[in-house]
C-alpha cells in the first residue's frame, strides 16, 4: 500500500498513532533514499513532541532491525546471551563478564562497538592487545564460540542500516533525547544480532546518557518490553555512572584492570558490578536462579576458570596471550602526570563525563569516527568519591604521549572534582533490576 509522507507527518503531528504498515513504509523508504532527510526530520520532531505508543515503538524497532542483515546464530550450540551497556566511563565490564559467563557454561557471541566521545568502546580496548582480531568471518565467529564459549567482535555487515541513518539525523536535529527513539535504536541492533537472551546495563548519572534514575528506569522498562514482545528473554539493571567504574579509564589501562579483576585483584566496585551482571546473564542462560548464578560467578573468579576463558578467547582471536598473563608487557605512555588535591577534606563528587573527556584529550578517545587513538593513554584514579584527601596529595595519574595535552586534560579533570569538609553519603552501585 502506498502512503504520502506528508500525511504521515501530519498524522503524528496531531498525536495519532502510526500503523505498522505506515511505519514499515517510512523505514523502507528512508533506508532506500526515496524519503528525503527533510521529511524524516519533520517526522522525528513530531515524534519528539508527541511520543510513540508501546506498539508503535515495537513496530519501529522491528522495522529497523529488519532493514538489514538479521544474524542467525543457530550454528552456535546452546542458549546465546548478550549484554548491552548504554555507555559509561571506565566501563570495561564486557572484558570481565564474558569470560565469567563462558566459564559457567554460558554462550557469548557478542558484537561490540568502538568508542566515540567521552565513552569508551569494547572493540578499542580489545584492539590494544597486540594481534587481537575484531573483524572475523561468520563461520570462524561461530566456531570460536562453540569451542571457547565466547567471542567478541566489531559490528560488521549490514546491521540495522535504517538505525544508522536515523541516528545520524537525530544527532543533528536535536531529537536524540527521547526515550522511545533511544529504546528502539538500541533494541533494533540487539534483536538483529540474534542472541536468545539480552541483559541491558542501563547507566545513570553524570557519565551516562540518562542523568536520573527515573529516566533510566523508564528506558529500561521500554527496552525490556520491546525484547519480550519480540520473543526474546530480556532483563535490565540500572547501574551507577555518577562515579567512573573501577580506577582505570583508557584502553590498555582498562584491559589491565579487567585482568586484575579476574585474578581477584581488581577494584571492589568493578568486581561487584561484574558479578551482578554475570549472574543475570547466567539467569538468562537458564543456569539457575539469580542467587545460584551469583555464587557461580564468584566461584569462577576464585578458581581461575574465568581468567582462563579470557586467555582462550584472546588466543582464538589471534591476540598475544602473553600480554594477558603478563600485563606489564603492555606499552606504557611516555608521560605519567600526577594530579594533586586542591584542598583538605573529602572528595564528594567526581564528574564521570569530565573524566571521560579528559581521557579523550590525553589521546584515549576519539571525537570523530576516523580519529586515531593512543591505546596507552588514559587516567588512573587513586582517590574516588568518599575518600579523604590532604591538599597536595596525588589523586590521579594522567597518561599520554602528547605533552601538549596534559594541561588541558588536567584542567577538565580538576573541574569535575568537588570537595567537602564532611564525609559524603555512600552511593549505590546498582539502583534497580527489571525482569
Amino acid at each position: 500500500m502506498e502512503f504520502r509522507m506528508f500525511d504521515l507527518i501530519m498524522k503524528k503531528r496531531k498525536g495519532d498513532a502510526l500503523s505498522k504498515e505506515e511505519i514499515d513504509y517510512i523505514i523502507e523508504g528512508y533506508t532506500k533514499g526515496t524519503i528525503p532527510d527533510y521529511q524524516m526530520s519533520a517526522l522525528l520532531m513530531a515524534i519528539y513532541f508527541r511520543g510513540l505508543s508501546e506498539r508503535e515503538t515495537l513496530d519501529l524497532t522491528m522495522a529497523m532491525a529488519k532493514s538489514g542483515d538479521m544474524m542467525d546464530l543457530s550454528a552456535i550450540e546452546g542458549i546465546k546471551v548478550d549484554k548491552h551497556s548504554t555507555g559509561g566511563v571506565g566501563d570495561k565490564t564486557t572484558l570481565v563478564i564474558a569470560p565469567i559467563v563462558a566459564a559457567c557454561g554460558g554462550r557469548i557471541a557478542k558484537m561490540s562497538g568502538r568508542g566515540l566521545g567521552h565513552t569508551g568502546g569494547t572493540v578499542d580496548k580489545l584492539s590494544s592487545i597486540p594481534g587481537f582480531q575484531v573483524e572475523i568471518e561468520a563461520k570462524e565467529f561461530f566456531d570460536i564460540v562453540n569451542k571457547t564459549g565466547l567471542c567478541v567482535i566489531g559490528q560488521s555487515g549490514n546491521i540495522t542500516p535504517a538505525d544508522k541513518k536515523i541516528y545520524a539525523l537525530r544527532d543533528v536535529t536535536a531529537t536524540i533525547d527521547i526515550i522511545p527513539l533511544i529504546a528502539s535504536s538500541i533494541m533494533s541492533k540487539k534483536l538483529a544480532s540474534g542472541s536468545d537472551g539480552i541483559l541491558l546495563d542501563v547507566k545513570t548519572g553524570s557519565g551516562a546518557f540518562m542523568k536520573s534514575v527515573d529516566e533510566s528506569r523508564e528506558l529500561a522498562r521500554q527496552m525490556v518490553n520491546i525484547g519480550k514482545n519480540a520473543g526474546r528473554k530480556v532483563c535490565a539493571l540500572i547501574t551507577n555512572m555518577d562515579i567512573p567504574l573501577g580506577n582505570a579509564i583508557g584502553n590498555s589501562l582498562e584491559v589491565i584492570e579487567a585482568i586484575k579483576t579476574l585474578k581477584c585483584e581488581g577494584p571492589k566496585d568493578l568486581e561487584e558490578i561484574c558479578v551482578e551482571l554475570s549472574a543475570y546473564m547466567l539467569y538468562l542462560s537458564q543456569k539457575g536462579d539469580i542467587e545460584k548464578c551469583r555464587k557461580m560467578a564468584i566461584e569462577s573468579i576464585k578458581n581461575g576458570s574465568a581468567f582462563e576463558k579470557l586467555c582462550q578467547m584472546v588466543e582464538a582471536q589471534g591476540g598475544d596471550v602473553d600480554y594477558i598473563k603478563n600485563p606489564e608487557k603492555f606499552e606504557k605512555a611516555s608521560i605519567a602526570y600526577e594530579v594533586k588535591a586542591d584542598k583538605d577534606g573529602y572528595i564528594s563528587k567526581i564528574d564521570s563525563e569530565k573524566c571521560g573527556i579528559s581521557s579523550c584529550v590525553l589521546g584515549a578517545g576519539r571525537e570523530k569516527k576516523e580519529d586515531e587513538i593512543d591505546y596507552s593513554a588514559g587516567i588512573i584514579l587513586l582517590k574516588k568519591t568518599g575518600d579523604k584527601v590532604i591538599k597536595g596529595e596525588t589523586i590521579a595519574k594522567l597518561y599520554t604521549n602528547n605533552e601538549n595535552a596534559v594541561s588541558k586534560a588536567e584542567g577538565i579533570f580538576k573541574d569535575g572534582i568537588t570537595y567537602s569538609s564532611g564525609e559524603p553519603m555512600k552511593q549505590k552501585l546498582i539502583y534497580d533490576s527489571i525482569l
